[in-house]
């Protein structure tokens, strides 16, 4: 088999992450920046300069990188990295650590300023036509359903983001959600761990509060983000979601999907329109939801 090594491209994060916002948003930042050209097949390797970005941040940007029309998106193995595993029980590791070479060169090499990224969501029909979620809630474009879950944004510390948003809005009088409201863990293994206690929940469980709004816990799978099973989009019906692609007939024939973090989902299935956590009334707290 005759394979062509891709071009190389570098995409270092600096500055410093705004209240609110995700991995999502970095890619979606990242993927609106780059327009209709993309990575046209090229390797994306990407620097967390200063550790800022948790695992499922890098997992949703590496992940998105299929949007991008790049072959692969990568994060060298770091202190993160090594840490994520120990956190499970996993410290006798095959894998040696690597990074790129000092004489290391790239097609692209370009840097992204996070302190300039803030929550995003993006309308149809391009994960790359992403705006401010602020503009977006202006507009107070309602919708049908709103999906929290996916490869992008189905792990442990997605769901918590989301679920962190659901339980502040309480004391703002925000219980249920307004609209269907469906999560989907990433993983047979998420959907158990949801449902275990978990002290920044004040001893809740992510399951317990995305029920409390009303929310339906499905198994873990990805249907509707290619238009397949009960809760894909019917002609004429809209979703907010934190899945991947929201082209043309994507998530439905007819259906429009609008793209979003976890945390701007479960705000917007509040609200009962697109919008970031801020149109709850939620001060946000870095202790509180980092």
């Amino acid at each position: 088999m005759y394979f062509t090594v891709a071009k190389q491209r570098r995409v270092v994060f600096a500055g410093t992450l705004r209240p609110w916002v995700s991995g999502k948003d970095v890619v979606l930042a990242l993927l609106a920046r780059c327009g209709a050209q993309q990575s046209g097949g090229m390797s994306v390797e990407f620097v967390d300069r200063d550790r800022q970005l948790p695992m499922s941040y890098r997992n949703t940007i590496a992940n998105m990188m299929a949007e991008g029309e790049a072959l692969n998106g990568i994060f060298a193995p770091d202190d993160t990295t090594y840490a994520w595993y120990r956190e499970k029980g996993m410290t006798d590791l095959p894998y040696p650590r690597f990074a790129a070479g000092e004489d290391a060169r790239f097609e692209l090499d370009e840097t992204l300023d996070l302190s300039e990224v803030v929550p995003l969501i993006a309308k149809p029909f391009s994960p790359a036509n992403a705006v401010p979620a602020a503009e977006v809630a202006r507009e107070r474009i309602v919708f049908d359903k709103a999906f929290i879950g996916s490869c992008t944004n189905g792990g442990y510390g997605d769901l918590l983001e989301a679920a962190l948003v659901l339980r502040a809005a309480r004391t703002k009088g925000a219980q249920r959600a307004s609209k269907e409201f469906v999560v989907f863990p990433g993983s047979g293994g998420v959907k158990r761990d949801i449902e275990r206690s978990d002290p920044r929940l004040g001893g809740e469980s992510i399951a317990d509060v995305f029920r409390a709004a009303g929310a339906e816990i499905r198994e873990s799978w990805c249907g509707p983000c290619f238009g397949q099973g009960p809760d894909a989009l019917a002609k004429g019906e809209t979703a907010i979601t934190s899945f991947n692609r929201n082209w043309a007939n994507r998530m439905g024939v007819g259906g429009l999907g609008y793209l979003a973090s976890p945390a701007v989902v479960a705000s917007s299935a509040l609200l009962g329109y697109m919008g970031p956590p801020d149109e709850l009334g939620i001060e946000w707290r870095a202790e509180r939801f980092v």
